[in-house]
C-alpha cells in the first residue's frame, strides 16, 4: 500500500511538473552498501555489496521534443539538448553532467535517443555513503533503455555505462562498484580482474535470520571539496602499481611488493606503501567475507568486517581529511561505535571514506539504544537502520 502510494505520488509530481501525459513510465535504482572491498573496485580488486531499501524513483515519457528534461524533486530543472553530448567541464560536479554522458553513450551503442522528461525522488541521503550519485546513474540508464532501447542493454552494461558518464562527464573518477551493486541488485561478490567482463556471484544469504541490524550512521561530515582527497587513493595505489610495471595492483604479486618497501618507501611515500598493503589484504579480505556468508557463518564474517575497518583506518587513511585537527567526524562515529558495541557486532567507516557515513553491524537487542546514544552525539535522525533489498535498477510496471 505504501509502495502504491509512492508511485501514485511520483505520477502527479510528474504531471504537476510537466503536464497531461497519456503513457508514463515508472523506474527504480536502489542505494548500495558496500560491505568488504574498501577501495578496491579502482584497481580491479574483489568487493562484497548489497543493494537496499531506499531507492531514486523516476516517472518518465518522451516529450517529442530534442530535449531530455529531469525534474528532481528539491533541485533546479536540468535541460540537455540531444544534439549536444560533448562532454562539458563547466558541468563536472553537476546531475546534468551524468545525463549528457550517459545519453553519449547510449547514442554510441546504437540507441536512438530521443527528449523525455523525467521526474525524480530519492530518500538515498545524498553524501550518506549509499551511493546516490551511482543510484541516480543507474536509474537515468534504466529510463532510457526502458523509453528507447527496448531495455537491450543488461544491468552490467548500465553499471558500465553510468561509470563512464562519472569518470568522463561529471569529473570524477571512481571505480564500479556502486553502479554495479545498484544495477545487478541483492548481496553481490564482484571480481573485477577483467573490468570489462567483471565476475558478478549472487551471494545467498538471509541477514535478517542472524538477529543483527544494518545501521549506518551520517557522521555529518561535508563532502564537498573532497575530490582530491578521493583521487589520491587510486593515484597512489597507481603509482606503486607503476613501480611493478603495471597499471593497478590487482597485476601485483603482494610478496613482491613487500620485498621493493625500502625502495618504494622513497619513490612513492610512506602512504602510498600503506594504502597498497591495505588494498592486498582487503582483496582477500572481500573473498573471505563472501565466502563466510555464503557458509553461513556470520561470526567470521563480523571478524572480517571488523579487520576491515581497522585497515581503512589505518593504512588506508580515508577516515580524516589529512591535516584536519579539529574536524574528524567519521573518527569520532567510529569511537561511539567501540565504546557502545566492544566485542559485539562491528562497524568500519562505509564507502569512500573522509566524510559521510559509519555502517555498524548491530545486535537486534542493542538497536533502541545504539541509535539513542549514537544520534545524541551525531544528531536525531543520523543513524539510518536498513535492509538489504534483491532488485536492482529496473523498470516498475503498472501493477502497483
Amino acid at each position: 500500500m505504501i509502495k502504491r502510494e509512492k508511485f501514485v505520488n511520483l505520477i502527479k509530481n510528474f504531471k504537476e511538473a510537466f503536464g497531461e501525459y497519456t503513457d508514463v513510465q515508472i523506474f527504480s535504482a536502489p542505494g548500495r552498501t558496500e560491505i568488504g572491498g574498501n577501495h578496491t573496485d579502482h584497481q580491479h580488486g574483489c568487493v562484497l555489496a548489497a543493494s537496499i531499501n531506499l531507492d531514486i524513483t523516476a516517472a518518465a515519457a518522451p516529450n517529442g521534443t530534442e530535449e531530455i528534461r529531469v525534474q528532481s524533486k528539491g533541485y533546479p530543472l536540468d535541460i540537455i539538448n540531444i544534439n549536444e553530448l560533448s562532454p562539458d567541464k563547466k558541468e563536472f560536479n553537476q546531475a546534468k553532467a551524468l545525463i549528457r554522458g550517459i545519453a553519449a553513450k547510449f547514442k554510441e551503442l546504437g540507441c536512438e535517443v530521443k527528449g523525455f522528461d523525467c521526474y525524480t525522488v530519492s530518500n538515498v541521503l545524498k553524501g550518506s555513503g549509499l551511493s546516490s550519485s551511482a543510484a541516480f546513474e543507474v536509474l537515468i540508464g534504466n529510463v532510457i533503455n526502458g523509453l528507447f532501447f527496448e531495455n537491450k542493454v543488461n544491468a552490467v552494461e548500465i553499471a558500465k555505462i553510468g561509470q563512464y558518464a562519472e569518470n568522463v562527464y561529471f569529473g570524477k573518477p571512481c571505480g564500479l562498484m556502486d553502479q554495479m551493486a545498484s544495477s545487478v541488485g541483492g548481496i553481490v561478490a564482484i571480481d573485477f580482474n577483467d573490468k570489462e567482463n567483471p565476475v558478478i556471484k549472487k551471494v545467498d544469504f538471509d541477514f535478517i535470520s542472524t538477529g543483527y541490524a544494518l545501521c549506518i550512521i551520517d557522521s555529518g561530515a561535508d563532502h564537498a571539496d573532497l575530490t582530491d582527497e578521493y583521487a589520491s587513493i587510486p593515484y597512489e595505489m597507481k603509482l606503486i602499481a607503476g613501480h611493478f610495471g603495471k597499471e593497478y595492483l590487482r597485476n601485483v604479486n603482494k610478496e613482491d611488493f613487500i620485498k621493493e618497501i625500502p625502495i618504494l618507501r622513497k619513490s612513492a611515500g610512506d602512504r602510498a606503501v600503506l594504502r597498497a598493503l591495505h588494498f592486498f589484504n582487503e582483496n582477500q579480505r572481500a573473498k573471505d567475507e563472501a565466502e563466510a556468508l555464503e557458509k553461513g557463518d556470520f561470526k567470521t564474517f563480523l571478524k572480517l568486517v571488523k579487520q576491515s575497518g581497522y585497515s581503512s583506518y589505518m593504512y588506508l587513511q580515508n577516515v580524516c581529511v589529512c591535516g584536519s585537527a579539529k574536524e574528524q567526524a567519521v573518527a569520532i562515529v567510529l569511537a561511539v561505535c567501540d565504546e557502545l558495541l566492544k566485542d559485539k557486532g562491528a562497524y568500519r567507516v562505509h564507502g569512500g571514506g573522509f566524510a559521510g557515513t559509519v555502517q555498524a553491524f548491530v545486535p537486534l537487542d542493542m538497536v533502541d539504544e545504539f541509535k539513542e546514544k549514537t544520534e545524541n552525539i551525531v544528531g536525531k535522525g543520523n543513524c539510518h537502520i536498513l535492509s538489504i533489498s534483491s532488485t536492482g535498477g529496473c523498470e516498475v510496471k503498472n501493477d502497483f
